[in-house]
């Protein structure tokens, strides 16, 4: 995937880490990467209410991040992969770029220093 990123999927990526900015629905992500569960379970898990995790699991379900099948009168919820490798792609694209924490740094803090002394040697030679 390339670096620049087509508007909807800027859109969806947004809507995808908001939704993640929240601890309790982090968790019910983690939770249900484990296995699918009911709402009642997460509730109960989660030490939260029902309308308070019908609330999170709206928000997961439109960042794409789980999807609901109701049978009978129960709501099941597993994990929707498709928000996932979304965010695993935007991820991705920058791992050529990575190398070490300390190259990187290094690299950088090197090109700035021999750019550095070229333009002080430029100043002082009066070309610039």
């Amino acid at each position: 995937m390339l670096l620049s990123m087509i508007n909807s999927d800027v859109k969806e990526l947004d809507q995808i880490f908001a939704s993640l900015a929240n601890k309790r629905r982090r968790q019910i992500v983690y939770t249900l990467g484990f296995q699918p569960a009911s709402i009642g379970q997460l509730a109960k898990q989660q030490q939260s209410s029902l309308p308070a995790i019908h609330r999170h699991i709206k928000v997961l379900e439109r960042a794409k991040l789980v999807r609901r099948k109701k049978s009978g009168r129960v709501n099941f919820l597993a994990l929707d992969r498709s928000g996932l490798l979304l965010m695993q792609d935007w991820v991705l694209q920058y791992q050529a770029y990575w190398g070490t924490q300390e190259e990187t740094l290094e690299n950088y803090i090197a090109s700035i220093e021999r750019s550095g002394n070229k333009l002080t040697k430029l100043k002082k030679e009066k070309i610039i």
